[in-house]
C-alpha cells in the first residue's frame, strides 16, 4: 500500500528555522522516523517537500491515478490561505487525508489558528512535535 506525506513552504529547514517552535531536529530525521514507520507498518510512504503551491497541488493530483491509497499532509504556511490546496484536496475524494502541523498552532498568531485546508481532510493533528506525523500515518491506515 502507498502513503503519501506532503510538507509545504519551510518544512525542509526544521533544525535550523524557530527551533523554539519546531524543535532541534532536523528534516533528515522526520524522513529517517518516516522510513521507520513505512518498514514498521508494510507501507510505501513517499514523501514529498516544496516551497510551491503549484507542485503541491500537482503531487496532489497525480496521487489520484498512481494508487495512492492516503494523504497526510502539512500545509506549512498555506494551510491558512490556499483554497487551491484545499480544492485539490477535496477532489481527491477517494482517500483519506490527514492535516498535520508541528506545533500548536491553536495557541500561536491568530492568523494560524484558521485553516482553509482542514475541511477538506479527514483530520487534523496539532502540537504533538514531529511525533504528529506518525500519528497522521496511523489515522490515514485506520481510515483505509
Amino acid at each position: 500500500m502507498k502513503l503519501l506525506v506532503i510538507n509545504g513552504p519551510n518544512l525542509n529547514f526544521l533544525g535550523i528555522r524557530e527551533k523554539e517552535i519546531y524543535g532541534k531536529q532536523d528534516y533528515q530525521y522526520l524522513l529517517d522516523m518516516i522510513q521507520k514507520k513505512a518498514q514498521e507498518t508494510g507501507c510505501e510512504i513517499e514523501v514529498f517537500q516544496s516551497n510551491h503551491e503549484g507542485a503541491i497541488i500537482d503531487k496532489i493530483q497525480a496521487a489520484y491515478f498512481d494508487e495512492t491509497a492516503g494523504i497526510v499532509i502539512n500545509p506549512g504556511a498555506y494551510t491558512h490561505y490556499s483554497y487551491a490546496i484545499h480544492d485539490a484536496l477535496a477532489s481527491v475524494t477517494t482517500m483519506p487525508k490527514v492535516e498535520i502541523h508541528i506545533s500548536d498552532i491553536t495557541k500561536r498568531e491568530d492568523f494560524r489558528k484558521i485553516s482553509v485546508t482542514a475541511p477538506a481532510c479527514d483530520a487534523q493533528i496539532y502540537g504533538h512535535g514531529l511525533e504528529g506525523y506518525l500519528m497522521a500515518i496511523d489515522e490515514v491506515l485506520r481510515r483505509i
